[in-house]
């Protein structure tokens, strides 16, 4: 029997387009969704004949209430979620309005809490489910000019590694995913968020901001789809791994995470030109 996954934020250039394909490539039925202004970047996904689309917008109780049910009357159940919808924040934490921090709570943490509390029930009543929870190497080494998102990822990571625990008695696996540099569309979308922003204090510091917002996408960025298909075969393989870290400089931020924090400080500080003093 093919294993029903619903996985959000699936618009096309994302690595959520590219896990749509890598689950349908394993004879997975996939449920592609995303926020209704753009579906149409996700529509050419339905060609697959395993992949059907699903307009779902995370910070809605209503609408993903809505997709959870009409997925589970078509087939059923939901075998394995992939929370994967999330957006950027770059900027100094000192002047990122907080209106721009709590979208980011909003769609990168709650939003993945809220599909959770929605599925695991129907998954909970099957004894049997996969929820895999993205987070970021960036949630456990936080960088500068980037708070806002690392801080969001980092209580993707508690989240996670609490349902893991809870919900071990009902047969669910909670797996968290840990992207490295990953090439995809996410930096054109943080340097677009970027344009309305003038900063105040850190106006001599909009190169460095800029070019952080765009780090993931340069040099040797892994790309999506060796990405999703590598993530795909560890979830579904019989006993899935509670850790999936993978991509371009995920070793490095391993070391740092081990490191002392002076280390840390001094390499974030010089890489992102923080050692003058103004």
């Amino acid at each position: 029997m093919s294993k029903v996954v619903l996985v959000t934020g699936c618009g096309k250039g994302g690595i959520g387009y590219e896990y749509c394909k890598a689950f349908a490539e394993q004879n997975c039925y996939v449920f592609a969704s995303d926020i209704s202004q753009r579906m149409n970047n996700v529509f050419d996904l339905s060609s697959s004949d395993n992949i059907e689309t699903l307009e779902l917008d995370v910070s809605s109780d209503e609408s993903v209430s809505s997709a959870v049910n009409a997925v589970v009357s078509r087939h059923g159940r939901i075998d394995i979620l992939i929370n994967n919808a999330g957006i950027g924040s770059p900027g100094p934490l000192a002047e990122l309005s907080l209106e721009t921090v709590k979208k980011a709570y909003e769609i990168n943490t709650l939003g993945q809490l809220r599909l959770v509390q929605h599925v695991v029930p129907h998954m909970a009543a099957m004894r049997s489910g996969r929820i895999v929870n993205v987070g970021s190497v960036v949630g456990k080494v936080p960088t500068p000019w980037a708070g806002s998102y690392c801080s969001s990822k980092a209580a993707v990571h508690a989240i996670s590694d609490t349902l893991r625990v809870e919900l071990r008695p009902f047969g669910i696996d909670v797996i968290l995913v840990l992207p490295g540099a990953i090439r995809s569309n996410f930096g054109n979308s943080n340097m677009e968020r970027l344009q309305n922003h003038e900063w105040r204090l850190y106006k001599q510091f909009k190169d460095d901001i800029a070019e952080r917002a765009r780090a993931s996408q340069v040099g040797k960025a892994t790309d999506a789809t060796v990405f999703a298909r590598h993530v795909a075969k560890k979830v579904l393989r019989s006993r899935p791994p509670k850790q999936i870290a993978f991509g371009h400089m995920t070793g490095l931020f391993a070391l740092l995470s081990w490191s002392p924090l002076w280390v840390r400080d001094l390499f974030f500080s010089t890489r992102f030109n923080l050692n003058k003093t103004l």
